[in-house]
């Protein structure tokens, strides 16, 4: 299963039988608005404070992509999960309400592919018959913790991101309906001492490229292998450098699609994201909502999805240190036409 030297590439494939996708109001008005589950019209959901509505997506997440899996929460055996906020609160405490058995993770917002990596490893190895994978961010509990409070009005640069509030979860099972998990790429922590909490699509960017052609030494593919290749939230500033790190490192990114979670779920002339969107959820709700009914409906038949991740924290930061940035990558590949023929 090991193959080159971070690289997973799973013989038996597992199924991403099922998913689920719920976002704020601000992601509702966005491009992908008809691809999320649930979308919210009160980003506080009736919640006392920002972390309990985050909170409370997570769940709505994780219990709508089991109840889609056809599965009860006792039939799940492992949930892996993470997100922002200070030990990673919010996914502990969902673990509390779903008592399902819980390993917490943390990527910063490569969070998504990491839990879908070992989701999918535990599965694939016989360690679980099904596992959740899930995550969450939102904007205002993200900016309270690492930035300013949205109350306090702070402006920002250009190189700024916005971070998505919502949740994304799936359901990993042995067989199924949905599309396979080919494989995955466990990244490096980069850090090239990048120190502006402002421009984090910089401070990822170098970590993104790290991993992608990591995958592509150990899988010894191209490119040209994958329809899309998707970043998870570099956005407009740190998607350029990559596409520029890609070209130094004579890697022909051209030869297939590539862009990012952060550049496709706002729409820039209106909703005004400085750089373009942020966060756990940002390429959760982008690949669970999104990119799943694409590889669904065959418009894409293989992908790679790269979340990237900014590994500081406010005593770092406080205390000059710079921001390492570190990305993971699952390759997801559409059911085989004679899969699809075999279950009809």
């Amino acid at each position: 299963m090991l193959k080159g030297h971070q690289s997973w590439l799973f013989h038996r494939k597992p199924k991403l039988v099922s998913a689920a996708a719920v976002v704020g109001p601000f992601e509702g008005r966005g491009p992908l608005a008809d691809d999320f589950d649930i979308i919210h019209g009160d980003s506080l959901l009736e919640q006392a404070s920002w972390e309990k509505a985050e909170r409370t997506m997570l769940e709505e997440a994780a219990n709508v992509a089991i109840e889609r899996a056809g599965i009860t929460k006792e039939q799940v055996h492992f949930y892996v999960g993470g997100d922002l906020l200070n030990q990673i609160t919010s996914s502990g405490y969902a673990a509390r309400t779903l008592t399902i058995p819980y390993l917490g993770v943390f990527g910063a917002c490569s969070t998504s592919m990491e839990s879908l990596a070992l989701a999918s490893y535990m599965v694939a190895t016989g360690g679980a018959k099904h596992a959740l994978a899930a995550t969450s961010s939102h904007n205002s509990s993200a900016e309270k913790q690492f930035r300013y409070p949205t109350e306090y009005g702070s402006q920002k640069p250009p190189s700024a991101q916005y971070t998505v509030t919502g949740a994304g979860a799936a359901v990993v099972a042995e067989a199924g309906s949905g599309p396979s998990i080919a494989s995955a790429t466990i990244g490096r922590v980069v850090d090239m001492g990048i120190k502006d909490p402002f421009n984090m699509g910089a401070a990822m960017a170098p970590a993104a490229v790290d991993t992608i052609t990591a995958h592509f030494r150990d899988l010894q593919v191209g490119p040209d292998h994958y329809d899309l290749i998707v970043t998870g939230d570099l956005a407009q500033v740190g998607h350029s450098i990559a596409e520029e790190l890609l070209d130094k490192h004579g890697v022909p990114i051209h030869k297939t699609r590539f862009k990012d979670c952060g550049m496709m779920i706002y729409d820039y002339e209106k909703q005004m994201v400085q750089a373009g969107g942020s966060g756990c959820a940002c390429s959760a709700v982008v690949t669970y909502g999104h990119l799943l009914k694409k590889l669904r409906k065959g418009e894409l038949r293989r992908i790679l999805v790269v979340a990237t991740g900014a590994l500081h924290s406010p005593v770092a930061m406080q205390q000059g240190e710079s921001i390492p940035g570190i990305a993971h990558a699952v390759a997801l590949e559409a059911e085989s036409e004679e899969e699809r023929t075999g279950k009809d």
